[in-house]
């Protein structure tokens, strides 16, 4: 069964505001999502903002969209946006569409969460 929506998790430390991604962000989901990232990134003001995009199963060019306004946010508060844990076929669609060259993409392995 095909999952038509996206959700995320929050968690802030130190001033670093880690959102973990799950499901699908296409052209349905992603105002949605934004607009409750921006609220927190807003509210919060972090110095950095990870997506942890590991449990996103399908990404189209919104996606695209959606990372990069929460990139220009994140410059504009004087923070950072890190995306972490992309799979294969994300990380070839950062790569075609030039993202990596501006925002860092990290692995890192989280099995204490797990």
């Amino acid at each position: 069964m095909l999952q038509h929506n996206c959700t995320f998790e929050t968690e802030l430390k130190d001033g670093v505001l880690e959102l973990t991604l799950h499901g699908e962000i296409d052209h349905h989901s992603a105002v949605a999502i934004r607009t409750e990232m921006d609220s927190q990134i807003y509210e919060l003001r972090p110095v950095k903002t990870i997506l942890d995009l590991s449990g996103i199963e399908f990404m189209d060019s919104s996606g695209l969209g959606l990372i990069m306004g929460r990139y220009a946010l994140m410059q504009k508060l004087g923070g950072e946006l890190t995306l972490r844990n992309p799979n294969e076929r994300l990380v070839k669609i950062f790569e075609l569409a030039g993202l990596g060259r501006m925002v860092k993409i990290e692995e890192s392995q989280k099995e204490d969460k797990q």
